[in-house]
């Protein structure tokens, strides 16, 4: 038989089939292009945060404006979360994914260029727009273009950059504003930027539009929902500097969050299609595991807010060393979480996620002993067990939620439980921030009590201050017994915030034990091909 017989043959010849489990380079590369898209948009949050006293400093901002400079962001990415699932559809997942990279990545580019607060509040908006877009779409494509029995190994990656992101933010945040200036943190995104973008160039395959789909679209959802969760979001992040109720900025931002939001609900699950399908979270399991990281989210963007805050200033940390010291919680996830699709084959992922949050409780509650000898070296035992807890609860939380979840529903899940972990840090950092300051009044007040003129120990250490005041170049007694009087107010102000900071942390890890909770309430899933959950 001739040699173009023989290849005509076998060209004839059926392909053998493949195995449903398959799944191609190109989508493993998609796969990891979008989880890169979501970890440098969570990562773009946290560089800013810590360099954004030298970007007030830097553009002319007031402490409470500049705070605009993330508030404009978050409510930005908080209001396109819910949008981007049908909006991929509209456009196709290429299309919009890949322009909302590039224009993510020009606007970090030009948020270095801006030269005064409405510039850097307009770009920093118009760039949450374009991030908030990439990190449900990673969701998505891992729930959509992997088999389920892929989902776990898919999860695992994209928990990178949901977990890993906010850990290892202030790091790069701190160094590059420490030795480059302020603008660096906004270039730090470019290159892996670049490489993301070729790699959804090259595995994202073409698809049609649905421009059909915008006639149909469900504007009172979307309207209601933009209005609702920026609403809520400006009014968690103002809360506390404008003591929340009593001001009426906030009190109508909370009306009106409250109205929008009830509305989107009811339009929601009246219409046949509706922009997020929330009668998901009627299921036993994407509910309750949306709830769990709800306060996940609670607690992972919570303890980031605090342990920088306690650090900066009751230990007197710069951006650099704080950014050493949160490191410890990103590092040894990435030792861990690839390790973690193998363990779920072998122990259930209930009892992972269990596990998990008890030792996220318990890291908690290793960091709740703070005092004056309380600084970095001592968060080293917390943030390894807390990398361990965070590792072992977002890939099998996540997994089990999304069991059974149809393709066609893919967006809405991605929508929700993202929405839902963001909020439970808005939400978490709100309370926080509120808590410590009511805790630090409670326990100055204690503190005072006890202090006074006619106890020993009192009048003692008054005397002994304004000894040391005169001995250091102070010449009026009177001047120098008023230092020593300033010094012990002091004192005692350290002394009742560092409780609060512990307060604080207890507080935290008793809203995980809820958590937990909701988690005791998992069924067992195993998902087979089909995608169904047993």
């Amino acid at each position: 038989m001739s040699s173009v017989a023989l290849e005509a043959r076998m060209e004839a010849q059926p392909a053998a089939p493949k195995s449903a489990d398959y799944v191609s380079t190109k989508t493993w590369v998609a796969v990891v292009g979008a989880a890169l898209g979501a970890f440098l948009a969570i990562l773009n949050i946290q560089i800013v945060s810590s360099s954004l006293a030298d970007i007030q400093g830097a553009i002319g901002a007031g402490s409470d404006e500049g705070g605009w400079i993330t508030t404009a962001y978050l409510v930005a990415e908080i209001i396109v979360i819910p949008m981007s699932g049908w909006l991929a559809r509209v456009f196709s997942v290429r299309r919009y994914l890949l322009t909302n990279t590039a224009l993510f990545l020009i606007l970090t580019v030009l948020c270095a260029f801006t030269t005064n607060l409405g510039q850097m509040i307009v770009v920093r908006a118009m760039q949450g727009f374009a991030g908030g877009v990439l990190i449900p779409l990673a969701f998505s494509i891992i729930m959509t273009k992997l088999p389920p029995s892929k989902h776990a190994i898919g999860l695992s990656i994209y928990s990178v950059s949901a977990i890993f992101a906010p850990a290892i933010g202030p790091v790069i945040g701190g160094y590059c504003n420490e030795n480059f200036g302020w603008q660096s943190i906004f270039f730090v995104n470019l290159l892996p930027g670049a490489v993301m973008f070729a790699m959804l160039w090259f595995s994202l395959e073409s698809e049609p539009r649905q421009l059909d789909l915008l006639r149909k679209g469900d504007w009172l959802g979307i309207a209601t929902i933009a209005i609702g969760l920026g609403a809520l979001e400006t009014a968690l992040e103002e809360g506390e500097k404008d003591d929340w109720f009593g001001s009426m900025f906030i009190v109508r931002l909370t009306v009106v969050a409250i109205v929008a939001l009830l509305t989107f609900v009811i339009v929601q699950l009246v219409r046949k299609q509706p922009l997020l399908h929330l009668r998901l979270l009627a299921r036993r399991n994407f509910g309750l595991g949306t709830i769990a990281n709800f306060f996940f989210g609670l607690s992972m963007y919570g303890w980031i807010y605090i342990v920088p805050l306690y650090l900066g200033r009751i230990q007197g940390y710069n951006a650099q060393q704080i950014g050493g010291v949160l490191i410890w919680i990103g590092l040894p996830q990435l030792v861990i979480l690839p390790l973690m699709p193998k363990v779920m084959k072998y122990i259930d992922p209930r009892k992972l996620v269990t596990v998990g949050f008890v030792l996220f409780i318990a890291g908690s509650l290793l960091a709740t002993n703070l005092s004056g000898d309380f600084s970095g070296p001592q968060f080293l035992a917390s943030s390894l067990v807390r990398a361990l807890a965070q590792s072992m609860v977002m890939t099998p939380l996540s997994a089990m939620a999304v069991a059974g979840i149809e393709r066609e529903h893919a967006g809405s899940a991605a929508a929700l439980f993202n929405m839902i972990r963001n909020l439970g840090g808005a939400i978490g950092i709100a309370v926080i921030q509120t808590f410590l300051t009511t805790r630090g009044e409670f326990h100055s007040d204690v503190i005072t009590s006890q202090v006074s003129l006619l106890n020993d120990a009192t009048r003692l250490r008054i005397n002994h201050l304004t000894q040391v005041f005169m001995a250091h170049g102070v010449s009026d007694p009177m001047y120098a017994r008023h230092e020593a009087m300033v010094a012990v107010g002091r004192a005692i102000h350290r002394q009742a915030t560092m409780l609060a900071y512990s307060d604080t942390i207890i507080l935290q890890s008793a809203l995980l034990g809820l958590a937990l909770v909701a988690v005791l309430m998992l069924k067992k899933t195993q998902a087979t091909s089909s995608g169904e959950a047993h």
